[in-house]
């Protein structure tokens, strides 16, 4: 198992479960160097003291607050960790709200919680509670010395902590330019509506994250994979790109749209589904 990034307690009522807080998402980003291109030379970036110009290990890094000009209080990790023992050793749900009710824009970064050793019943109960009511634990957590606001909630067998935004960091809607509900004013009408939700229903299957995939991330490998092949200072062959002049403008038929789709979802449905053997894929 990995190492968690973080190790202490739920608490709620006078229940206290041990915890270890480990990372629910991995990421596929594409690793760059930043490469000079006049040599292919790599371009590395340095930690200088700017009074001796010597490069400083990283273990002599310390954070400092300047309060004054030119002048700091300097503070280790530990220093910061002890400010407050509790707060960095302790989710402490202060409240339970539905879960329906927090706004996806809300939710930032989710995390599993594993229980601690002498925590599973606890745990459990607390899983099961939440998956019977529907609802989230609203909690702060200190990790990595920067609070935030959290929500717990039950998937599966799993307690999830999912970082939420302040709403002092969420930007309301109301600063765009979205079109209202005024249906008339945009000469929306009601059966354009109902056609609409027909193409959504027809469009509806169960969620399968697994038939996703990156696909840009795909075509980046591939023109790597193409560069390698060619050689590393060969010049490959691009495709040729799309126009990206902006098509005339004209008046789009809704209704006519919608139906043609409709049409289109529907007569799919009713086409005999063709027999094809799945794909084994390899687990990552």
């Amino acid at each position: 198992m990995p190492r968690p990034i973080w190790k202490g307690q739920i608490s709620f009522g006078l229940v206290n479960i041990p915890v270890a807080v480990h990372s629910a998402e991995r990421r596929a980003n594409i690793s760059f160097r930043l490469i000079d291109s006049r040599n292919t030379a790599r371009i590395r970036y340095e930690r200088v003291n700017e009074e001796t110009g010597e490069e400083v290990p990283w273990n002599a890094i310390v954070k400092g607050y300047e309060y004054a000009d030119e002048s700091y209080v300097l503070l280790t990790e530990k220093d910061l960790e002890r400010a407050n023992v509790e707060m960095t050793r302790v989710i402490e749900i202060e409240q339970f709200v539905d879960l329906a009710e927090i706004d996806s824009v809300y939710f930032d970064r989710p995390y599993y919680l594993v229980p601690g050793e002498g925590g599973e019943k606890g745990y459990i109960l607390l899983r099961e509670a939440l998956h019977r009511t529907g609802k989230a634990g609203i909690a702060k957590v200190v990790i990595r010395t920067r609070q935030s606001l959290a929500a717990i909630t039950a998937d599966g067998d799993a307690l999830v902590l999912d970082l939420l935004r302040f709403q002092q960091e969420v930007v309301s809607s109301d600063k765009y330019d979205i079109p209202g509900r005024q249906l008339k004013k945009y000469r929306v009408t009601a059966k354009e509506i109902e056609l609409a939700e027909q193409l959504v229903k027809g469009m509806t299957a169960p969620w399968k994250p697994e038939q996703y995939q990156d696909e840009y991330h795909d075509a980046i490998m591939q023109l790597i994979e193409r560069r390698i092949k060619a050689g590393q200072t060969a010049v490959v062959e691009e495709p040729e790109e799309e126009s990206e002049e902006p098509a005339a403008t004209k008046t789009i038929n809704f209704m006519d749209m919608l139906k043609k789709s409709v049409a289109a979802k529907t007569k799919t449905k009713r086409a005999p589904a063709k027999k094809r053997g799945r794909k084994k894929t390899k687990a990552s």
